[in-house]
């Protein structure tokens, strides 16, 4: 764009056009933060790889000059001035400015030098009237504190010069929409001071693919060693207005740097009912219904998410900031492209050292669930408001419910206790608003507007995991403030028990040492739903009900059991990545006969047993050809986990181990499907809850690397009580002399043999005196509820002081 830039290098109202490569993002004050990004990218990461779609800004100067060959500035400061002293509405104040902008006319040499560098884009893309996308950049975006989000206009697939003149016009205006107005004066910016730069860039055909939005952080707990990537199937507006529930992954960003591994977290597949593509005549974008393949598919392959992952990390490192980024893929080249990135806003201004835990009692009847944003919790009234045009029976301080939010809802949804939407993922615009404002927020809901209505009373929890939920009532709220910053250091690892994916980034700032129990039941029964055997054997089911519940759920997996595979290697990567590099102790299943049965087909699986508490359960069913099917599956996914996604600090524990003989037997069938004790640092550890793992401590440690009590099963074996019964209860004590003695025994047993021990239970929670038994008995770790581990390391600390 060499003539361009002579042209305005001579104007005298100073440079109005800049092609994206001669932009930097120190050029903000010229050309706005979205547009200084986009140069910044496109001349400092280009080398890098980072695909960025060409195209040219328009300048501050143009803005200011188009103002004053109009003569509007004086007109545009006296209605701003009389909106500001109450004389005038906010709709009156914007409308009557935006018709100045509408009615006016470009400037000669604004308009020629846009029409020149128009036609230069489109002959270097070898067309005559290039499809382009229109975007608004204005000069205090992007910033910090202030993201700006969704407040000024966008136009995609415009072509041909008038019509990219009037687009221009058009993002002149939307700097004074109601919602941009607003949004100004609630932030302290002086409204006559802003100017805008228009972006014009080549348009991606993703209307022939798919579009999204990708952040270099976890949105809701600020963990910044995960890429969060949304997709959906068409142009990328849907996703950002919250009108469509998107495809979501997460990448593990410390391993994307070795090319043999695919440290893919998550996928998630979502509805993604409608896509956005080029219109017709006039209409520039339309929305239509996606197929039913594309809503079962993912938009994205596994190559191509890593792509955008290791993207997102060049990016972060350059800015040296988390960001927030947009992309797209084109449809007929099969390119990907980057086509916006800013600062992230809201975790980059917490403080991250001390957060806040909602504990919700006496919870109601689940009335939906959607997408957790946030992890606050509150109870208030449902105001439902359908539609745009009625927020003004917004009342105050109530749960604001709607299909979806845009920006002009921004005024309304500030004074909401939470917000519930029918559509929208965790890149959406009521997502993000909600973040910024601090508010818990459930969106892509898929039918609150049908289930909830005016004046209902509800509790509103993000709280418990990625999942929102919307109870019915006033539930108890609780809440406790965490600083882990004055703990003391300690010589005894304390570890945390995490169970649920879901909620484990909630925990990533506590300076745990691992995981010291992760229990794969409750992936299986949350996320899988489905008995294994089940899977494994889908013909041979009688079951019509389960057998149509499974293949709903299996959709998409050729062959069912690669279903249980993907779900349980992708529900462990959360917890492994947590704590990644420190170890995350995984127990295979320990299931009891009776739990087994309740999973989808697994009656037709399971004996009846009279005390399954000490029947069928753990290590026995794993060499078992009753179960030795299912077990294989287990191994496949932890397999998965270590080998293709490079989580080699899973560590493998083995539940209720009866006899030696079993250890050996447990390890051999490990080893035939793929997990062998030591290959590739494979450790395995086997749980002590049995008097036969004290006894015979030295010989178990011949076999296994280390050693986890878990000390309620230890109790009942030792006491002979069950752990269930009320009527028991007073003689079930984890610190009566005969288990500390047995914890004593195993734990000395265990060191004199050179391996690892440690304690997964709640008493040293509650019980300074048995914490300081622990640490006077030698144990190397303990394994604590992520709410008692400041508690627990106080104690420790204390004990280990004495």
């Amino acid at each position: 764009m060499a003539e361009v830039y002579k042209m305005n290098a001579v104007n005298s109202a100073g440079a109005l056009i800049r092609g994206f490569e001669h932009l930097t993002r120190s050029d903000v004050a010229l050309v706005g933060g979205k547009n200084s990004s986009i140069g910044e990218m496109i001349g400092a990461l280009g080398a890098e790889g980072i695909a960025v779609p060409p195209g040219f800004s328009t300048t501050s100067d143009a803005y200011w000059q188009y103002i004053d060959a109009n003569g509007i500035r004086e007109k545009i400061a006296t209605l701003v001035a009389e909106w500001q002293s109450g004389k005038a509405s906010l709709v009156e104040t914007g409308h009557a400015v935006r018709r100045l902008f509408l009615r006016g006319t470009w400037p000669e040499d604004a308009a020629a030098a846009i029409r020149t560098a128009y036609r230069q884009l489109s002959a270097k893309a070898g067309t005559e009237n290039l499809s382009v996308a229109v975007r608004s950049s204005a000069t205090a975006e992007d910033l910090p504190d202030a993201s700006f989000a969704g407040q000024l206009e966008s136009y995609l697939n415009i072509t041909g010069q008038d019509a990219l003149l009037d687009a221009c016009r058009r993002c002149y205006a939307s700097l004074f929409t109601d919602r941009a107005i607003s949004y100004r004066q609630t932030k302290g910016f002086d409204h006559m001071k802003i100017a805008l730069s228009v972006g014009v860039q080549r348009m991606v055909r993703s209307d022939a693919s798919g579009s999204g939005v990708m952040f270099s952080i976890d949105t809701e707990s600020g963990f910044g060693k995960v890429v969060l990537i949304n997709a959906a199937w068409g142009l990328g507006e849907n996703i950002v207005q919250g009108t469509v529930n998107p495809d979501e992954y997460q990448v593990f960003k410390p391993l994307l740097g070795d090319a043999n591994l695919a440290p893919i977290i998550e996928k998630k597949r979502g509805e993604k009912a409608i896509k956005m593509i080029y219109g017709r005549d006039e209409t520039r974008t339309r929305n239509v219904p996606t197929s039913k393949a594309e809503r079962a598919s993912f938009v994205l392959s596994d190559n191509e998410i890593l792509q955008l992952g290791r993207w997102a990390c060049t990016v972060e490192k350059h800015y040296g900031c988390p960001m927030d980024m947009e992309w797209a893929k084109d449809g007929i080249t099969g390119e990907l492209f980057i086509v916006q990135a800013r600062p992230e806003t809201v975790h980059s201004r917490r403080d991250s050292a001390i957060f806040k835990t909602y504990d919700v009692g006496k919870k109601g009847r689940v009335l939906a669930t959607g997408v957790s944003v946030g992890n606050a919790a509150v109870s208030g009234r449902v105001c439902l408001i359908e539609a745009a045009k009625d927020i003004d029976k917004f009342i105050d301080g109530s749960v604001l419910v709607t299909g979806a939010t845009d920006p002009d809802w921004v005024p309304i949804m500030k004074r909401a206790a939470a917000i519930v939407t029918d559509h929208g993922g965790r890149t959406s615009h009521a997502a993000i608003v909600s973040r910024e404002l601090g508010l818990p927020a459930v969106v892509g809901t898929t039918h609150a507007t049908y289930v909830l209505h005016t004046g209902q009373d509800v509790t509103v929890s993000c709280a418990e995991s990625d999942i929102g939920f919307v109870y019915e009532g006033i539930s108890d709220i609780t809440t406790k403030t965490m600083d882990p910053t004055g703990l003391r250091a300690v010589r005894t690892n304390i570890m945390l028990n995490l169970a649920n994916p879901a909620a484990a980034y909630r925990w990533w700032r506590l300076p745990a040492d691992g995981i010291g129990l992760a229990r794969m039941e409750f992936v299986v029964t949350n996320a899988i739903q489905v008995h294994p055997m089940a899977l494994v054997h889908f013909d041979r089911l009688k079951d019509a009900k389960a057998k149509e519940e499974i293949v709903r759920l299996t959709v998409g997996y050729d062959h069912k059991p690669d279903y249980f595979v993907d779900k349980l290697s992708h529900g462990f990567a959360a917890l492994c990545a947590t704590v990644h590099p420190k170890p995350a102790i995984i127990r295979m299943s320990d299931f009891k006969t009776n739990e087994y049965a309740g999973l989808i087909g697994g009656a037709e699986f399971e004996p009846k047993e009279d005390n399954p508490m000490l029947g069928f359960r753990g290590a026995s069913r794993y060499y078992s050809p009753h179960y030795k099917e299912g077990f294989a599956l287990e191994c496949r996914a932890i397999k998965h986990l270590r080998e293709v996604m490079g989580f080699t600090n899973a560590i493998v524990m083995i539940p209720f181990c009866r006899t030696v003989g079993e250890a050996k037997k447990v390890l051999e069938v490990m080893a035939e499907n793929g997990l062998r004790r030591g290959d590739n640092g494979l450790k395995v550890y086997v749980m002590c809850e049995i008097p036969s793992n004290v006894i015979l401590a030295a010989e178990f440690a011949e076999h296994f690397d280390g050693f986890s009590i878990g000390s309620n099963d230890l109790t009942q074996l030792t006491l002979g009580v069950d752990r269930d019964s009320g009527e028991l209860a007073d003689l079930f004590n984890e610190q009566d002399e005969a288990v500390k003695w047995m914890i004593a025994r195993v734990t000395s047993a265990a060191r004199k043999a050179g391996r690892k021990i440690g304690i997964c239970g709640q008493a040293p929670s509650d019980h300074p005196a048995f914490a300081k038994f622990l640490v006077e008995a030698g144990i190397n770790s303990i394994s604590v509820s992520p709410d008692s581990f400041l508690a627990v390391k106080q104690h420790v600390a204390d004990s280990e002081g004495a």
